[in-house]
């Protein structure tokens, strides 16, 4: 959430960045603005009959002292009509906070100045390819075929089981999914993460601190009788760790990754490249995420850019990084990189991560601070990125290292599936 101050005193630059967005919120900043000076004045009421109730209050105890009770009884009947007025103020006060918290979840967060501008992933700007497109024999199948070849992977099962989105992993299929799973995980504790292993299911405090809620509640799925939501993501549950909390300036940098499942509901998404492995409900990811000095935010974005390359290197797949443009980027984001690899049997780019710099959004609404050297508080800044998304992962894996004998497992891959081919 933007920081109330923030926007009063740099509304143009608010605007400008929004309109990186492709957002025209002058209409929304306005009345932001009106709604603060309206809750100002109500607070301004309620300080002022509370200034007179206490000056009363001991004129009130005088008067009584000595004997002059009418004048005294006078004063009290203004002290109820104080009384009386303060509470309508303390009203339109709660409904006026009520509307600006309302109003201010709707914004999203301020573009980084270096955001392209664009209004959809066409414009996105390549940053960075790498590797060597597999070139494959003409006979060369899909991943979903594979699956089926080798008997690893059965989406049949899982619709049957649960529905469609929902695949069974089998045999090497799953031995691979597990060989993912640590691999991703050694590799972060290699790099200095703490492992987290957090619930699955949040609530709604720890969805609102990260910026899934209000804005991506259509796409979670949501378990009525406790009202917990179960995560899209690892990053939720673990920067929610930090909500409500001060940290000291030496606490920096904060590294900790997680595995965990994810679901998503991926409501209006049928039809849009749904097959296979390409887009599921329920999905295994390894997260990292970073809490770290506003200084320093920017500079440890770009060391977690260069971490992932390094699992993609690792897994020798061709692939590419995107700057995203402001009509691309996520609700709570300030600068992304998607990383993109090349699934050469569906000849396409299939996006596998977001690195994000959030920068003070998610404190703001988490209120995570820190106190610096002079015992000032500021808020943080929270970064994450998958590192990596599996299913995608494993599509480009099982396609682009086909052979006639079978599918080659990268070297880096071996010590941990335990074999080296599937067949």
């Amino acid at each position: 959430m933007l920081h109330l101050n923030f926007i009063r005193e740099n509304k143009e630059e608010t605007l400008k960045r929004l309109a990186l967005r492709n957002i025209d919120g002058r209409e929304t900043i306005e009345k932001i603005l009106m709604l603060d000076d309206e809750r100002k004045k109500n607070q301004t009421g309620i300080d002022l009959n509370n200034q007179e109730s206490n000056a009363l209050a001991k004129q009130i105890g005088e008067l009584f002292k000595v004997g002059k009770k009418p004048e005294a009884e006078e004063l009290k009947n203004r002290t109820a009509e104080l009384k009386e007025n303060t509470k309508k103020y303390q009203e339109e006060l709660f409904r006026k906070e009520k509307e600006l918290h309302d109003l201010l979840c709707t914004v999203p967060n301020l573009p980084n100045l270096s955001v392209p501008t664009g209004k959809s992933p066409a414009e996105n700007k390549i940053i960075c390819e790498e590797g060597i497109k597999p070139q494959l024999e003409k006979n060369a199948l899909p991943h979903w075929d594979l699956a089926t070849k080798y008997d690893i992977i059965d989406f049949e099962l899982g619709n049957k089981i649960t529905g469609a989105g929902f695949p069974v992993y089998k045999g090497k299929g799953a031995r691979l999914q597990r060989s993912l799973i640590n691999f991703f995980l050694d590799e972060a504790l290699a790099a200095g993460y703490r492992e987290i292993q957090p619930p699955l299911m949040v609530n709604q405090d720890s969805g609102f601190g990260t910026g899934q809620l209000p804005d991506k509640e259509g796409q979670m799925y949501f378990v009525n009788e406790d009202k917990f939501y179960l995560i899209p993501t690892a990053e939720v549950p673990i920067t929610n760790i930090y909500r409500d909390v001060i940290l000291k300036e030496t606490d920096f940098p904060i590294k900790n990754a997680g595995y965990t499942p994810c679901f998503r509901r991926e409501a209006g998404s049928y039809g849009k490249d749904v097959r296979g492995l390409n887009r599921l409900h329920q999905f295994d990811k390894v997260e990292i995420v970073q809490i770290q000095h506003p200084l320093k935010s920017y500079e440890t974005l770009e060391e977690m850019v260069s971490y992932v390359k390094t699992l993609l290197q690792q897994l020798e797949l061709p692939f590419r990084i995107l700057k995203l443009c402001g009509g691309d980027m996520g609700f709570a984001s300030a600068l992304t990189y998607d990383f993109e690899v090349f699934s050469a049997a569906q000849q396409k780019w299939l996006e596998v991560s977001s690195v994000s710099n959030f920068e003070t959004f998610q404190s703001n609404r988490m209120k995570l601070r820190y106190k610096d050297s002079n015992g000032k508080t500021h808020l943080a800044h929270t970064l994450n990125g998958s590192a990596l998304a599996l299913p995608r992962i494993v599509a480009s894996l099982l396609e682009n290292n086909q052979t006639a004998e079978g599918i080659k497992i990268p070297k880096a891959l071996v010590k941990y599936t335990g074999f080296d081919i599937i067949n």
